[in-house]
């Protein structure tokens, strides 16, 4: 007679945790990665903008409010990586980018300190007076 062969298994990407090997191997570049592009980015990108800029004000600020979004883009993609990660159950890919998460969180909340200090108004200022 004939044998009807069993459904095959549905894989389902939280059923099985990652192999250790293939979870190192994504997790190490790609914190390099996100790591190094933090880095250039603040160094080449928001640097060469401030020194090319020769103290005008307006490019500076310009300067700077591309690298805090350009920083917060990097945020955003960080996590959405940290979830997927979860979801197949790499770990260590998981804690790599939870790490880049938090420093990219710091260099954001750095910058934007730095933008709030720089642009308040000086004290008794009145805020929408001609001379503040």
């Amino acid at each position: 007679m004939t044998e009807t062969l069993p459904a095959p298994e549905r894989r389902r990407p939280w059923s099985h945790r990652t192999r250790p090997g293939v979870d190192l191997a994504l997790a190490i570049p790609l914190f390099l990665l996100e790591t190094a592009w933090l880095v250039l980015d603040w160094m080449y990108g928001y640097g060469l903008e401030v020194w090319a800029a020769q103290g005008e004000q307006a490019q500076i600020d310009a300067a700077a409010l591309a690298h805090i979004e350009r920083v917060r883009m990097l945020l955003i993609a960080v996590l959405i990586l940290a979830v997927l990660a979860a979801i197949f159950r790499a770990r260590w890919t998981v804690i790599a980018h939870l790490l880049v998460a938090l420093l990219a969180g710091g260099s954001l909340t750095a910058a934007q300190h730095e933008w709030d200090h720089s642009h308040t108004p000086p004290p008794g200022c009145i805020r929408y007076s001609a001379n503040c």
